[in-house]
This record gives structure tokens, sequence and C-alpha cells, in this order.
């Protein structure tokens, strides 16, 4: 017989293993770094960048001067470099813009 002390030392690092799975993030055309409750995400311009992060896909769908549109969980929002929006319960900030890569922080938290 298991006790109980012994099966929560074995269920645990079971149930973390699930957590990062669903937090886990990855995607096309970008490079995802991401922890429990955030993501930042290097989206590639010129191809058709997209990532699967914090269970909802994000997309980058263009940049305009200092206006970067993307969608985020279906909601399209437009950001502007070093400025915050929300979207569908997440929050959405644009850090950086160059001729080749947009650099995006997404979080939960938004008010949706």
């Amino acid at each position: 017989m298991i006790s109980p002390l012994r099966r929560v030392l074995v269920t645990v690092p079971f149930a973390l293993l699930a957590l990062g799975t669903v937090t886990g993030c990855g995607g096309e055309g970008t490079d995802t770094s991401c922890s429990i409750n955030s993501c930042t995400v290097t989206f590639d311009r010129g191809v058709d960048a997209s990532a699967s992060i914090l269970g909802v896909k994000a997309e980058l769908v263009g940049v305009k001067g200092d206006q970067v549109t993307l969608n985020v969980a279906g909601q399209t929002v437009t950001v502007p470099v070093n400025g915050e929006e929300q979207a569908e319960g997440f929050n959405v900030s644009v850090q950086s813009v160059t001729q080749d890569n947009v650099v995006v922080k997404i979080s939960q938290g938004g008010g949706g």
C-alpha cells in the first residue's frame, strides 16, 4: 500500500509535466520563450509567422510604421512599438520592430 505522502510525491511531477505541456509554445517563422503565464515571441517578417502559445494562436498580420497588427486568439489588435493593448484576456506588448523581425510579449491577465 502506498502512503498518502508518497502518492503526492509521485503525482506532483506528472501534474507539473502536464502543466508545462499546456503552457508550451512554438510555431512557424517564430522563436518563442515562455513562462507559466507569458511568452516572448520573435516573429520573422516577410513570412507567414504564427505561434501556438498559452493555449492560443498568435499571428503577425502586418507592420506599418511603428504599428504592429497581430491576431491573438482570433482577435485582431494593433499595438504601437513600446505600447500595450488587450486581446481576448491577454496583454499584448510590442517590444521592438526591425527590418527582419518583430518581438512581442503576450501575457495572461488582460480584460478580454
